[in-house]
Order: structure tokens, then C-alpha cells, then sequence
């Protein structure tokens, strides 16, 4: 029998939508009030959902302490009240959008939970705009 936890969790971070390598006007054109050169900040809302076999021993599929745990030390603490461009090193180069942002928190989880678990990862940047991923 597979079942599916899950564990929420939120950020507070700023970020601008833009490619170098494109002029101002294209930025502006593409993304909108989103490629402000100052930068615009959003309440992250994160749903981390694991998905495996209860252990017979403990009853879990997963211990969620271990699991907020994880997600405080992998998503909370280098994100919050942070500029995801300028002070996170996975957004340096690559565009801090919804959907780079929850792969790149999959990748972090993934490598922290044990293979036979599934993980899907949905990030919510305003109450109406989300994604989700699960590493397909």
C-alpha cells in the first residue's frame, strides 16, 4: 500500500524575471512588472509531498519531522528573506521563475530522501499562481 504525505512550508524572497543576455525592452515585454531592475518579492507557499510504503515497523511513510526538518535546512534557510538572484548561488545564472525555483527545490530533496520514496514538490508564488514537479 503507497501513500503520500505531505509537509508545508514558506519563504519570503524577491526576485526579477530577466535574461542578460536580452535588452531591457524584451525583459519588459516578456515578463512584465516581474523584470523590475529593483526587484519584487513574493510569499512562497511549498507543499512537499512523499510518496512510499508505511514502514511496518514506525507506521510512516516518512517521519515528518525529519521531513520538515529537511525542508527547513534545504529550502527555508537559503531562501528566506532573500534576493534568489543575487544571494543564491542556483539562481546566479538561471531565471528565478516558479518553475526553476520548485525544480531546483526537488533536486535539493531528492538527494536527501531515500529511492524508493517518490517526491513531488508544488510551489505556490501568489494563492492563484502554482506549479508542481515531480522530477519527470
Amino acid at each position: 500500500m503507497r501513500l503520500t504525505v505531505h509537509r508545508k512550508a514558506h519563504f519570503n524572497a524577491a526576485h526579477r524575471l530577466f535574461r542578460k543576455d536580452w535588452s531591457d525592452a524584451k525583459n519588459e515585454a516578456v515578463f512584465g512588472k516581474c523584470s523590475n531592475p529593483n526587484y519584487h518579492g513574493h510569499n512562497y507557499e511549498l507543499v512537499v509531498s512523499v510518496t512510499g510504503e508505511i514502514d511496518q515497523e514506525t507506521g510512516f511513510v516518512m517521519d515528518l519531522k525529519q521531513l520538515k526538518d529537511l525542508i527547513y535546512e534545504e529550502v527555508e534557510v537559503p531562501f528566506d528573506h532573500k534576493n534568489l538572484n543575487v544571494e543564491v548561488e542556483e539562481f546566479k545564472e538561471l531565471n528565478p521563475t516558479a518553475e526553476n525555483i520548485s525544480v531546483v527545490i526537488w533536486n535539493k530533496l531528492r538527494k536527501k530522501l531515500k529511492e524508493s520514496l517518490a517526491l513531488e514538490v508544488t510551489l505556490y508564488e501568489t494563492p492563484r499562481n502554482f506549479v508542481s514537479y515531480k522530477g519527470e
